[in-house]
């Protein structure tokens, strides 16, 4: 009774944590660029007075799915997807620099170049700021290219560089603000051979009839585990009536 109940109590503890992390790839199906989480368990010996045969099941790794999303056509000038596995360098709240592949571009009242989240784009000079014009565009390299205000369509000027770079994915770990950063917190150098799709952005990667499958399981196994405790509270019940039958 005491390995049942233990194994069931913490095998309901891991499906809670499975359900809440499939309800957060959900509620990011969305997102533009998003990667869901995966993870996985491990049985974790018990210490300390008691039965050798309790253990408790432990998240060992959670780590992001850094598969390419499908690609979205949207034929917005300031809409880019990264090609493979580049990424774009943005500014976090902090004033660091992160990795994203977020790519629904914006210019905020100020002029300056964010993502959809709100983060300054980096450039190869440090945030992007794009003044007024009439048209704007954004090669596959990055560069970015306007037709100032007052100047007429043949007269276009190239203002910036978006910095993209190819990290070791292996390294890359996902923060509380939804950005990515190496394990050792340096950004790689710039890398040239990185390719945007304009007018297209990457959706997520989160497949969501599979993950709506996953919820549905997850919750069975949820109710199967609280059906062994429950078995394991009736069969203590039990054996406590035996005992006293005996005395």
């Amino acid at each position: 009774m005491d390995r049942l109940l233990y194994v069931s109590m913490t095998g309901a503890h891991r499906v809670m944590e499975a359900q809440a992390r499939n309800a957060q790839n959900l509620a990011n199906v969305g997102t533009t660029a998003f990667k869901r989480s995966l993870d996985s368990a491990q049985s974790q010996q018990i210490e300390g007075p008691g039965l050798p045969s309790r253990h408790n099941v432990r998240t060992s790794e959670v780590r992001p799915d850094l598969s390419s999303g499908p690609l979205q056509a949207t034929g917005r000038a300031l809409d880019v997807a990264v090609q493979g596995e580049g990424w774009l360098v943005v500014q976090d709240a902090e004033g660091g620099e992160a990795l994203t592949r977020r790519g629904d571009l914006q210019i905020d009242a100020n002029g300056l170049l964010r993502t959809g989240a709100g983060n300054p784009v980096l450039g190869d000079q440090g945030p992007i700021a794009i003044p007024p014009h009439t048209q704007l565009t954004i090669g596959v390299d990055g560069t970015i290219s306007i037709v100032p205000l007052g100047q007429g369509p043949r007269a276009p000027a190239v203002l910036e560089r978006i910095l993209l770079v190819r990290p070791e994915l292996e390294s890359l770990e996902r923060g509380t603000d939804g950005l990515f950063r190496t394990a050792d917190g340096e950004v790689p150098p710039a890398d040239a051979e990185v390719r945007l799709h304009s007018g297209q952005l990457e959706a997520s990667n989160v497949n969501m009839a599979r993950s709506m499958v996953e919820m549905i399981e997850l919750a069975r196994q949820f109710e199967m585990q609280v059906r062994m405790m429950r078995s394991a509270d009736e069969n203590a019940d039990t054996a406590a009536q035996l005992m006293r039958l005996g005395q």
